[in-house]
């Protein structure tokens, strides 16, 4: 299996002295699902932020391969004015919309909607629906089911892990449950 993260010597915090990341290391392969989980302030966000290129650490290397993010917050990561997708042709591919919009349990008219329009569950189903289609190498997901009901949920991450021959899954969660069902390891911040 391919290596699709690879973090060396990371160092990065938001005040002089006060570091968040001291010498951090993570390595995660296609096929591996890593949780990261902590206190809400323990780094976990930043982590993204840092491997998404959004900040730039102090010191140390982040090598990613193709990535896409799951937002913990769905309204926050579509733009309020177009239509999902339109947001969705945008960053990817459509041409396997079908088969994820029957995976995620998604109508199709939904698509034509703008995001206001959907329920909390169905456009993170969409927010969802939206990375899996840029095709990703590394999924980060923060916080991915915590817009969903427990049975939705459930299919959410049957469906996540069904797409591990292709990906490496990066999960932000402070469920603990999740972590431990879902993870090859689990790395704890703020410890």
């Amino acid at each position: 299996m391919s290596r699709v993260l690879e973090i060396k010597d990371l160092s990065f915090g938001y005040r002089k002295g006060r570091e968040i990341f001291e010498d951090f290391d993570l390595t995660l392969d296609q096929g591996e699902v890593v949780s990261i989980v902590g206190e809400s302030g323990s780094g976990k966000s930043t982590l993204f932020s840092l491997i998404m290129g959004d900040l730039k650490p102090h010191k140390g290397e982040i090598y990613k391969d193709k990535s896409a993010q799951i937002f913990q917050d769905p309204y926050s990561s579509f733009h309020p004015s177009y239509t999902i997708l339109d947001q969705i042709r945008e960053v990817a591919d459509t041409t396997d919309i079908d088969a994820y919009l029957h995976k995620l349990d998604l109508d199709a008219t939904l698509l034509q909607k703008k995001p206001h329009e959907l329920s909390g569950g169905q456009l993170q189903r969409a927010s969802i629906l939206r990375s899996l289609l840029q095709k990703p190498k590394l999924l980060l997901c923060d916080e991915p089911t915590s817009a969903l009901d427990n049975v939705v949920a459930l299919e959410v991450m049957k469906l996540l892990m069904s797409l591990l021959d292709q990906v490496g899954i990066l999960f932000i969660t402070h469920d603990d449950d999740l972590a431990q069902w879902a993870s090859d390891r689990i790395i704890r911040l703020g410890v």
